[in-house]
């Protein structure tokens, strides 16, 4: 169980909820970083002190300096200074609730020094499967589930006998916005229309790709690192209450499921006490004021992003690095205002269809796929 904590990107939605929960049970706080929301960072620093902090932008870390200068907090600067704290001596367990794959030399980082890790930033796995968990199991580090969806297939495994039982593991998905609309009618899709998640709230970035079922794609590959599955073990079933966080079926065909309200400091919480479980600040499930849960398929032809990532990571090697890296790309360009909304499954797919990547990989390899897959982005918009 963690004692002492770093977050890296205390900021955002999942690091501001990780605090609520140490703030209940009692964790120390020994580094957080952020890309720029020093108003943010400062009240974090002033409420639980931590030891060092670092802030991506350059400019931002100056003005925080000047700010903080009453304090004992150490302020460090750029992607150097994230990576710093992810290694910090003095905590046992990072959490890395990173947007995007910034988050992966951090996760590396931390994980060679030795530290548990807590996973919010799924293209840590997406982009880099192999070398996080080679050098996991090299450095004996345990990678903890925080998305919920993962947290829940972690804990329905606890007491299983064997992989070889497993028969496959199921992913639920909200469905997003648009769930029931067509190709047709997703044309003229604004940004506006796109960040309205029916439950959950979340950055910008998880909502557009909830919108477009990216995020359920890039959950798929992270499943198959985090769980040792092959990618048609790997099933999805649309469920838009989003109570039962996913499942998991064992080969005699019994299905065992996680529920919960959708709140994230469950599964936040699990990942920081695990294997204890401890009260929380969420409220209890009623099943019964629900009254009912639905499930269906999921729409492949319109949300085609789902099988877009089913084939990279069938492809291995390389291939998630640059579906996700398109993604990311796309995904800001749409926000921007530069692209429709079904562009971006469109310049993802004409990324991925056009790249040639090996199946073993370094770190230089993966920065080197992000970078051709952008360009590769910018240089297809119509």
């Amino acid at each position: 169980m963690t004692e002492n904590l770093t977050i890296l990107g205390s900021t955002g939605s999942i690091g501001t909820q990780a605090l609520d929960v140490a703030r209940k049970c009692g964790f120390k706080i020994k580094a957080l970083t952020a890309n720029s929301r020093i108003d943010v960072l400062e009240e974090q620093i002033r409420e639980f002190k931590p030891e060092i902090v670092a802030v991506v932008d350059e400019k931002s870390a100056t003005d925080l300096k000047q700010r903080v200068k009453d304090t004992n907090v150490k302020i460090l600067s750029g992607n150097q200074g994230v990576c710093e704290c992810a290694e910090y001596k003095n905590a046992d367990t990072v959490l890395n609730s990173i947007v995007g794959m910034a988050g992966l030399e951090p996760t590396l980082k931390a994980i060679e020094a030795k530290k548990t890790i807590a996973l919010a930033n799924k293209e840590t796995l997406v982009a880099g499967g192999s070398l996080v968990t080679e050098c996991a199991k090299k450095n004996n580090v345990s990678i903890l589930p925080v998305d919920s969806e993962h947290s829940a297939i972690f804990q329905c495994l606890q007491g299983k006998p064997s992989n070889k039982a497993l028969k496959k593991v199921i992913l639920t998905a909200s469905g997003g916005p648009f769930f029931g609309k067509k190709k047709e009618e997703l044309k003229d899709i604004s940004v506006e229309q796109a960040l309205k998640h029916p439950n959950w709230s979340m950055g910008a970035k998880i909502t557009i790709d909830s919108a477009t079922m990216m995020n359920k794609g890039l959950e798929l590959i992270e499943a198959v690192w985090l769980f040792g599955v092959t990618p048609e073990k790997v099933d999805i079933v649309v469920h838009r209450e989003s109570v039962v966080h996913s499942l998991v079926e064992y080969d005699d065909n019994s299905v065992i499921a996680q529920l919960g309200v959708p709140d994230m400091r469950i599964p936040i919480q699990y990942a920081l006490t695990y294997p204890e479980r401890f009260e929380s600040p969420v409220k209890e499930l009623s099943l019964a004021d629900y009254g009912k849960l639905t499930f269906s398929y999921p729409d492949y032809d319109t949300f085609e992003c789902i099988n877009i990532c089913r084939s990279a990571i069938t492809k291995g090697g390389l291939y998630p690095a640059c579906a996700n890296s398109a993604n990311e790309q796309a995904n800001l360009l749409f926000r921007q205002g530069k692209i429709g909304f079904l562009d971006i499954a469109r310049l993802v797919r004409e990324t991925v269809d056009s790249f040639k990547g090996d199946k073993d990989y370094t770190l230089n390899d993966v920065l080197e796929t992000d970078l051709y897959a952008r360009e590769f982005v910018l240089s297809h918009i119509k």
